[in-house]
């Protein structure tokens, strides 16, 4: 039996108001799709942010096979001691921990603990949806993508991105909105891939984050009114029909795969 990590990157109070609306944490979402899988795995959660003497599972780390760290509703670029706290966990993970599976907010704190950069992203946000992500031809070879869609559609909710990989990545994957949409490195003897969607979570969670964070997103200008919020939401239902559990979640089984490999 592989003994994982899960990382939960929001904030406790994020999660109790996920709770509150019903709507599960990403921890929660995760353990579900891993459950579909396999049962033959021990999780241990953490969060970085909200735990008391966080460091005291430092020691811990080298005894994990692998870890997975989530998404989250933060910018890594604000730099608040919440998010500082996480960056200086992942760099310990990358020392201690050789398999890891980073989501979303996940990658780009470990792109920001390996040297890179993440900012806000230019050229839009995915809101729910990433739309024609392309495997490129260093990606339809390596592991991550096995059996998965050239060209795909898949959940993902974020504002930001990464401008600059840590140094020896592999760009896997990237669309119109983010050029990097999945990426490999190494720090050391750490292997860490890296999505900036989410394979994890169902397209009915992303429909109700967006009505959970609606008064939010029409203030940020993610969305000019409710009547296209409404219509966004339809354009999810009609992806969330075409698409089949096991293909939107096809990295996560292929990352397992990776991890019970000696």
């Amino acid at each position: 039996m592989k003994k994982i990590l899960i990382v939960e990157g929001n904030l406790r109070e994020e999660n109790q108001s996920f709770s509150v609306a019903g709507i599960q944490t990403h921890t929660e979402s995760l353990k579900d799709s891993l459950a579909y899988f396999t049962d033959k795995l021990e999780t241990h959660v953490v969060n970085p942010s909200s735990d008391e003497n966080i460091d005291k599972n430092i020691d811990a780390l080298e005894s994990y096979d692998g870890l997975i760290w989530g998404g989250s509703s933060l910018n890594i670029y604000n730099n608040t001691p919440e998010i500082k706290r996480q960056i200086d966990f992942m760099k310990e993970c990358q020392k201690k921990i050789k398999k890891i599976l980073a989501i979303c907010w996940g990658m780009q704190v470990a792109v920001t603990a390996a040297g890179g950069e993440v900012k806000k992203a230019t050229k839009g946000s995915h809101r729910g949806i990433a739309s024609n992500i392309e495997i490129n031809e260093k990606g339809l070879n390596h592991p991550l993508y096995k059996n998965k869609d050239k060209k795909f559609n898949t959940p993902a909710f974020n504002f930001d991105e990464v401008v600059t990989m840590p140094e020896n990545s592999i760009l896997l994957a990237s669309n119109s909105i983010n050029n990097v949409q999945g990426i490999n490195f190494k720090v050391g003897k750490c292997n860490i891939w890296g999505l900036q969607y989410h394979p994890e979570i169902t397209y009915n969670k992303m429909i109700n984050l967006i009505i959970f964070r609606k008064k939010r997103l029409l203030e940020k200008g993610a969305f000019k009114d409710e009547n296209e919020i409404n219509n966004h939401i339809k354009h999810i239902e009609t992806e969330n029909n075409k698409l089949d559990k096991v293909s939107r979640m096809r990295e996560l089984e292929n990352w397992l795969d990776y991890l019970n490999l000696e």
